[in-house]
């Protein structure tokens, strides 16, 4: 079994509309250490332990240093669990991933697809990150669900780099396909409906409930050899909700990365 690596990414200068991610990740890791919970899973597994290695918030000075941290936890056999920060972190921890593993599949936790081409004249924009790493085919299966905010030129995107899509609006559990081989998980928070997650950027009404979403992470069945959770943002939050779940949904993702 791997060792794991929490990371805080404090990085949201790829946000387009609000910032204010890159204050989730101190937020997130109080919640987990405040004992308004405790340390166990549902299915009761203890993930306060010691593999379990919190390495801190690290100062992002450029975009890319992400893929330079990145590589060093790797490097060292590690698991990494990262929060962000805004969606666009993904691609430069997958540009890392995909040296390590050459067949990776990613599965998509989002309201929106994030495969613009551009988006405002940036390539590396949130809403991007996903065009960035099909372009340079870093993974050999991309599944996207809870999809409820995408246009014909992101339709185009899926269907030129064959993304499998689960829009919200077709969601059943039993759609989303048994992947094999080394599994990275990224959820955006705002792929939660803004009921139970009202601190996000990008409020999408119609998404999955916080059981929906914990109901995915436990049918995994492909080793989770990482994952990262986004696009929490504080400012917009109501009474920590959010932040709670994006603790919850912590635990359970790394006792999927521990299984």
């Amino acid at each position: 079994m791997n060792n794991i690596s929490i990371i805080g990414l404090p990085y949201d200068e790829k946000s387009t509309y609000l910032q204010g991610a890159a204050e989730a990740p101190p937020l997130i890791r109080q919640w987990l250490r405040s004992g308004v919970s405790n340390s166990f899973t549902e299915a009761g597994l203890n993930i306060d332990v010691d593999f379990v290695e919190d390495r801190g918030d690290f100062d992002i000075a450029d975009y890319f240093d992400i893929e330079k941290l990145l590589l060093k936890e790797l490097a060292l056999d590690r698991r990494v669990l990262c929060w962000g920060g805004d969606h666009s972190v993904s691609y430069p921890i997958l540009r890392a991933y995909s040296k390590f593993f050459t067949d990776l599949n990613v599965l998509v936790i989002d309201a929106h697809p994030d495969l613009y081409d551009k988006f405002e004249g940036d390539p590396y924009s949130h809403a991007c990150p996903f065009a960035r790493v099909m372009d340079e085919k870093l993974v050999a299966r991309l599944v996207e669900v809870g999809i409820r905010s995408i246009n014909p030129h992101q339709r185009n995107q899926a269907k030129k780099y064959g993304v499998e899509i689960i829009e919200m609006k077709d969601y059943k559990i039993s759609k989303i396909p048994e992947i094999e081989g080394p599994l990275y998980l990224s959820i955006d928070m705002d792929g939660v409906d803004p009921a139970y997650a009202p601190g996000v950027s990008h409020q999408e009404a119609g998404g999955l409930s916080s059981r929906e979403v914990i109901r995915i992470i436990q049918n995994i069945k492909a080793p989770l050899i990482g994952a990262d959770i986004v696009e929490y943002n504080p400012q917009m939050d109501v009474n920590g909700i959010t932040c709670a779940l994006a603790g919850k949904l912590t635990q359970e993702v790394l006792a999927k990365m521990l299984g």
